[in-house]
Parts: structure tokens; sequence; C-alpha cells
């Protein structure tokens, strides 16, 4: 139960639900309450199948490229802190001009829900924490994401936008701490795989 939890927290900062609730917010104002529960549905089943199937993949594919997991960590680590600065440093997400009718599954599946911080930091934890714990917490994350999507607008009522974006900042610099640990681990990692000597 411990390492779901350690799989959970660190998933749970980088989907960012609450950070990303005012753009889908904005994204659907005004469509009936109906569309706006099969959109949800849509981004939550979208997120869900990219992000199981590079959970599972990922590692082969690295594997295929020559990428060790400590490069991965390494590079990981650096893509999460990015993200998560320009995200602590900017006043919000962009909100690019999408297609209405299809939003759930882009951009509100793939790459808001499932994106880079959460592709990275879920196949970092499968090399740490096992399967079950990593992919327990990803499907939780995702599903606890449509929640927030779906009682979007009472949860807005009640932190009002500056709450729900100090929240997002607040995540956001604990996203950055994390990528520091992953790179942190990466650099100790590659320094253990070399031979002595070299």
């Amino acid at each position: 139960m411990n390492e779901f939890w350690l799989c959970f927290v660190p998933l749970f900062v980088a989907v960012d639900a609450i950070g990303t609730l005012p753009l889908f917010l904005g994204l659907t104002e005004g469509m009936p309450r109906g569309v706006v529960r099969r959109i949800v549905i849509e981004s939550v089943l979208t997120a869900g199948v990219v992000a199981i199937l590079f959970l599972f993949g990922g590692r082969e594919l690295l594997r295929l490229l020559g990428i060790t997991i400590a490069d991965f960590m390494m590079a990981g680590g650096l893509l999460i802190f990015i993200i998560a600065l320009s995200d602590v440093i900017t006043p919000g997400k962009p909100e690019n001009e999408v297609d209405r009718k299809n939003l759930g599954a882009v951009p509100l599946g793939v790459p808001l829900i499932a994106g880079p911080a959460v592709l990275t930091t879920s196949i970092l934890l499968l090399n740490t924490y096992g399967a079950v714990p990593t992919a327990t917490a990803l499907i939780s994350n995702i599903v606890i994401a449509g929640m927030v999507f779906l009682f979007g607008n009472s949860l807005n009522l009640i932190l009002g936008s500056a709450g729900a974006r100090i929240i997002s900042k607040i995540a956001n610099l604990l996203l950055a701490a994390i990528a520091v640990m992953m790179i942190r681990r990466g650099v100790i990692m590659l320094l253990t795989e070399l031979p002595p000597g070299s």
C-alpha cells in the first residue's frame, strides 16, 4: 500500500487536474451537461489507454532505441522540470484553437491529462516500484481528473480562479522538486553503471 502512495503523489502532481480545470471550463463553456459528460468520459478513456500503452510499452521502446533507464530518468526529469517551471512562471496553460466536437480526446485526454510529465513520471515509477502500484496509481489519477472535470463548475465556485491558480502553482513547485530528484537518481544510477577507471 505504501508503494501505491509513493506512485500516487507524483502522478497526482503531474496530472494537475486542478490547474487544468479553468482551461476545461473555458473549452466546454455553454455546452449542454450531457455533451460535457461525454467529453469527460472520452478524455478519461483516451488518457487511460495512451498512458497504459506507454507504461507497458515504453521500456521496450527505450530498449530498441538503446536508451538506458538512467538516460531516460535524467532526460525525463529535465523535461518535467521545464514543464513545471514554465507553468509556475506563466499566467496559465495555453488555450490553443481546438475542435470543440473532439476536444475529449485532444487536447483534454492527450496532452492535458496524459501529457509528457505523466508519461515520463509513470515509466520512471514503473522502474522503481513495479507495474501494479504504478498502473493502479496512474488509473486512479486519471479517474480523479475526470471527476474534477465533471464537477468542475462546483469546484471552481469553491476555489475561485485565484484558488485554482495557487493550487496549480504549488503542485508545479512540487513537480519541479520531483524532477530534480529524478535527475539526481539518474546521475547516481549512471555513475554506478560506469566501469571502474572509465
